[in-house]
């Protein structure tokens, strides 16, 4: 009932545009995009709390399993909803909705821990594909409702942050990715069907432990053959109008960064342009890629999850004595005054 009622309101914001507008043809292919994207995470969150229970997010770290499985559970309903607007919407414009991909997860429903920590990437990557193909939509009408989906996603983002011991609200400008961009992250999750986009070769970390201030990062990818030789890392975060470019051998996570970076390996070091319109593509090697570099932790994620690595408190027991003690010894409060 929920989901009927929704989508019988919300299905006419995208249907209202009119299908003779110009472009119509690469607004149709924005929307299919944006389908499969929303069929991923759709896919992504049901299968993950069909796997984990509620021992599971216990064992990670989760003080209140239901808490966190509630949350995941809204971000799904979420996301079904906008892959059922979105494959109405295209069927009233005259297309036909991408409905033949697969979508496989089993490298990264392994844990709780790692499932958190990748939906955290999903919904950040959600935000960049939304607004990285704002510039896409020629229809004013579709732009707007795209709009309405994308502040969601956003509002997802925020609610990972905190789940996974991240910053709410790490940064005062998001990042944007092309579509070419956006596959090189989503797309070894997907097999099976045609987007029309090429893909940019993935790119993956392979330091071990905690990314912060100071480290050197290291990287994967079939487009190094083994080699960074001449190859420069792009490390973009938002906000700023161009990316920190570096030799790949001296990739070193600067001060002063929190929250999501994206990172390339490109062939020259003219730094990248922070906007998907002017980007150089051609000198895309590998990536983006987005790591979370969590340097400022706050008191909100801290009360939602409690790393599974750290250890809880241990309760110290006193005996009635010190307990005695121990008042008898306290400061008095003040009574409050003014009443």
């Amino acid at each position: 009932m929920r989901f009927a009622s929704i989508i019988a309101l919300a299905a006419p914001v995208f249907v209202a545009a009119a299908p003779w507008r110009r472009n119509a043809a690469t607004n149709l292919l924005v929307l299919k995009f944006a389908d499969v994207l929303e069929q991923l995470e759709a896919t992504f969150y049901s299968q993950a709390l069909v796997k984990f229970k509620e021992s599971d997010f216990t064992a990670a770290g989760f003080p209140s399993a239901q808490l966190a499985i509630e949350q995941f559970l809204s971000i799904r309903d979420d996301e079904v909803i906008h892959a059922t607007v979105l494959e109405e919407t295209i069927k009233a414009l005259g297309g036909t909705p991408v409905d033949n991909c697969s979508f496989d997860f089993s490298t990264v429903l392994t844990d709780v821990t790692t499932m958190a920590n990748v939906a955290r990437v999903v919904e950040n990557v959600g935000v960049t594909a939304y607004l990285g193909a704002a510039n896409l939509l020629s229809d004013p009408v579709l732009l707007t409702a795209a709009g309405s989906i994308l502040t969601v996603e956003a509002r997802h983002q925020t609610i990972l942050n905190v789940l996974t011991s991240g910053t709410a609200i790490p940064q005062a400008f998001d990042l944007a990715f092309t579509p070419s961009e956006v596959l090189a992250i989503a797309g070894s999750f997907i097999s099976g069907c045609d987007l029309g986009v090429k893909a940019n070769q993935p790119l993956a970390l392979t330091n071990n432990g905690t990314v912060t201030t100071g480290t050197l990062l290291t990287f994967n990818s079939p487009a190094l053959n083994g080699s960074t030789d001449g190859l420069f890392c792009q490390m973009m975060v938002g906000g700023l109008a161009f990316s920190i470019s570096l030799p790949v051998s001296q990739c070193v996570v600067p001060n002063g960064v929190n929250g999501p970076v994206a990172l390339w390996i490109t062939s020259d070091s003219q730094p990248l342009i922070n906007n998907p319109i002017d980007r150089a593509v051609d000198k895309q090697v590998a990536g983006p890629m987005i790591a979370f570099i969590d340097t400022v932790p706050q008191l909100l994620g801290q009360m939602a999850h409690t790393p599974a690595s750290a250890p809880p408190p241990t309760p110290t027991t006193i005996t009635l004595e010190q307990a005695t003690s121990l008042i008898n010894n306290a400061s008095p409060v003040p009574s409050p005054t003014g009443y």
